[in-house]
């Protein structure tokens, strides 16, 4: 992935931008569970109260919590709070909230004080809890030997009757029982108290519990919505980004593959680059999308849960831990597993490919020679091994997320039975244990988004790598830095200089010390047997290949001291196999010149033999031709193929077998007004027929690659034994003669 991460660098800030909203949207969802919590806890349980420090405090219940308090201890209590006594101006405006006001002293807390008095909260849950335990003695959870005090029937006289020291060990006593309990449970102690001490003050409880519970869930419904927000926006931006990654590697790609030679075609077969820019780029975007949105908000998110949900349950961590070491387990196993059947995918949609391309092609073929079992065996075969490797990894994958979904629906069932326990044991409150369930079920499901990403990203790596290797592959052939340009007046000779060549890989030479000079206006014309480097020679002439010795010169410069546009801009070229686009007839010819008039379209028409079918046509130049031709027949197709070349009014023409789908009259027509029309023009032409040669200006005889005659059809007929035999295999002696 690293080897195309420079197509990542223009959409920055849409990743960037898109991290931001991730780890909003994540923050978002991760207050949820604690605003839960709060709802449960303080709306519920506590009726609204989320402190158990006393708002206000009947002057009264202030006098029984001095029993437990030190005196340094009531010393701060008092300097907190200021004495309201019925009637008094200042508590007018606590009366609505606490109609108690009105006929009792009350102490009400000043502004601004710094925070809880832990030990005023411990004295009203001890004075709440002997409360309790003197009106059910048999049902308190306290062991207390009220026997011990003063007869009477208020607990607090009997407190207060009873003697300093027995007082002490009293209230020394019932705090040590009641700080055994832990500190969760001595603040829900005071809060219960505290909820208590408000009602005695005439507070509507109620009221105070619906409205915590709706503004924190009216916040709940805030975030939720914020967090809408930022995923929309993290998908629009993440797709933005993808899709414009996709663009710019489909286009490197195509400018990349422009300029290869045909060596690199050798080595990228035509199936395996198709597949790199359709299958391998879609890969490649979908990871760069998702990869956006959850491989940076999935560790966002497992992560904050892990801390918030130790934050709520630390004593509960264990249960998390060990969640987490099994899903690590099973996406390791699963990623050592299905990465080696990654790998073989991309290749075996390679060769699907192929299959389908040469089936789908062949097709005329395969019919004709009653091949389609052999051909329908081939394609099952090349699916088949597709098939059972996607299976394979689709099965390993699949078996992640019920395997999820079991540790995480266990996980739940622990954390509930030892959230219990601790809920039983006054330590953790039932909002904590369901906002640590809500927590432990977020980070087990960002390691379901990470094993996702665990799913594509080895495919996706694969094809980032094939990708690249189109993209680092250096063309053989490129343009010299300080490039020399043809002179003018531009004259088009073509001279071959001791050329020998052999292919890429190849152990011995095809071609040996070629020597021949093609001038303008002559027709010089290649001939030989099957494989003896007719066309060779002539891909040497635009740079489809490099001579692996010597040098080709035009006017007197080496082709490869020139700009490969600038010397295919002097060439027309008609290949032995005629390509035609899908399009119209016109913009076939005007391929090569665009600006070309409809006078140079009719007159290449015409030289091409070619303008009577082309009339024929119900649209004329703008009949439809469908893809590679396939609606014209082959002599249809290389006519206008010739017209293509012609209409360039190249200096330069190579006909590599142009004319073997041409009838022999079609095909004299075609060279004497070839000849008639393009006498200053350095006309090359490679053909099996003599016919076609007789009149050329200069023939060369080729054979495994060597020059062994060159000349005139007269001269050869005298000098050259092979091109003699060859004359004499296709015309009788009085036809040469």
């Amino acid at each position: 992935m690293l080897r195309i991460a420079k197509f990542l660098r223009p959409y920055w800030l849409f990743f960037s931008l898109s991290v931001l909203l991730l780890f909003g949207q994540a923050n978002f969802e991760l207050a949820l569970p604690d605003y839960l919590s709060q709802i449960i806890n303080i709306g519920i349980q506590q009726s609204g109260i989320a402190s158990p420090q006393p708002a206000v405090l009947r002057a009264s219940q202030m006098e029984h919590l001095a029993h437990f308090l030190t005196a340094d201890e009531q010393a701060r209590a008092l300097a907190d709070y200021d004495l309201a006594q019925p009637g008094d101006p200042a508590a007018q405006a606590y009366l609505a909230d606490y109609p108690g006001l009105a006929d009792q002293a009350v102490y009400v807390l000043r502004p601004g004080t710094s925070g809880p008095q832990l030990a005023l909260s411990r004295a009203l849950w001890a004075a709440a809890s002997l409360e309790q335990a003197a009106a059910q003695a048999d049902q308190s959870p306290l062991q207390l030997d009220l026997a011990g005090l003063p007869a009477g029937a208020d607990i607090w006289a009997r407190l207060g009757a009873a003697q300093p020291a027995q007082q002490t060990a009293f209230v020394a006593d019932l705090l040590a029982q009641l700080d055994a309990q832990g500190e969760e449970a001595q603040q829900q102690g005071a809060i219960q108290a505290l909820k208590a001490e408000y009602a005695a003050l005439g507070m509507d409880l109620g009221a105070r519990q619906t409205a915590f519970i709706f503004r924190i869930g009216g916040l709940m419904l805030l975030f939720t919505l914020l967090s809408g927000v930022c995923a929309v926006a993290v998908g629009y931006f993440a797709a933005r980004a993808a899709a414009g990654v996709g663009r710019d590697v489909r286009a490197a790609l195509f400018r990349k593959v422009e300029s290869f030679s045909n060596v690199e075609f050798d080595k990228f077969p035509t199936a395996s680059l198709i597949t790199r820019t359709t299958n391998d780029v879609s890969q490649l975007q979908m990871v760069t999308q998702i990869v956006v949105r959850m491989g940076v908000y999935a560790p966002i998110l497992g992560i904050g849960g892990i801390l918030r949900a130790v934050g709520k349950g630390s004593s509960m961590w264990w249960t998390i831990a060990l969640a987490l070491l099994v899903l690590t387990g099973v996406i390791a196993v699963a990623f050592s597993l299905s990465m080696p059947k990654f790998r073989l995918m991309q290749k075996m949609v390679d060769r699907l490919n192929q299959v389908s391309r040469e089936t789908l092609s062949g097709m005329l073929v395969t019919r004709a020679f009653n091949r389609q079992p052999f051909e329908k065996e081939r394609f099952d075969t090349a699916n088949q091994d597709l098939t059972a490797n996607t299976l394979f990894t689709s099965r390993v994958m699949v078996i992640i997320f019920p395997i999820m979904m079991l540790v995480l629906n266990l996980l739940t069932v622990v954390i509930v039975w030892v959230g219990a326990e601790q809920v039983a044991q006054a330590s953790m409150q039932v909002g904590d244990i369901m906002a640590f369930l809500q927590y432990a079920t977020q980070i087990v499901m960002s390691f379901l988004m990470l094993s996702l990403l665990f799913v594509i990203l080895p495919r996706a790596s694969i094809s980032a790598d094939r990708i690249a290797d189109v993209l680092e592959t250096q063309p053989r052939i490129v343009d010299p830095p300080q490039p020399q340009s043809f002179s003018e007046p531009f004259r088009g000779e073509v001279e071959f200089r001791n050329v020998s060549f052999r292919y890429p890989g190849a152990e011995e030479d095809v071609l040996h010390e070629i020597s021949f000079t093609a001038r303008p206006g002559q027709m010089t014309a290649f001939i030989g047997s099957t494989g003896s480097g007719k066309s060779t020679i002539i891909n040497l002439i635009p740079r489809f290949y490099d001579v692996s010795e010597g040098a080709v010169l035009v006017d007197g410069v080496d082709i490869r001291q020139v700009r490969q546009a600038e010397l295919r801009d002097k060439i027309g070229y008609v290949p032995q196999r005629a390509t035609l686009f899908s399009g119209t007839i016109a913009s076939n010819l005007t391929y090569g010149d665009r600006d070309a008039s409809p006078a140079g379209l009719d007159e290449a028409l015409r030289i091409a033999q070619a303008s009577s079918f082309v009339a024929e046509r119900e649209n004329g130049l703008q009949a439809e031709v469908a893809q590679a031709g396939a609606n014209v027949s082959g002599g249809e197709k290389q006519r206008l193929s010739i017209a293509r070349a012609l209409v360039k009014k190249a200096p330069i023409y190579i006909f590599d077998d142009t004319f073997s789908a041409l009838d022999y009259r079609t095909d004299a027509a075609l060279r004497r007004d070839l000849r008639q029309a393009y006498r200053e023009h350095t006309v090359l032409v490679v053909t099996q027929r003599v016919s076609t040669v007789r009149n050329a200006d200069q023939i060369v005889v080729l054979e495994q690659g060597r020059v062994v005659g060159r000349g005139t059809h007269a001269e050869l007929m005298e000098t050259s034994e092979i091109y003699r035999e060859i004359a004499l295999s296709q015309l009788s002696a009085e036809e040469l003669s």
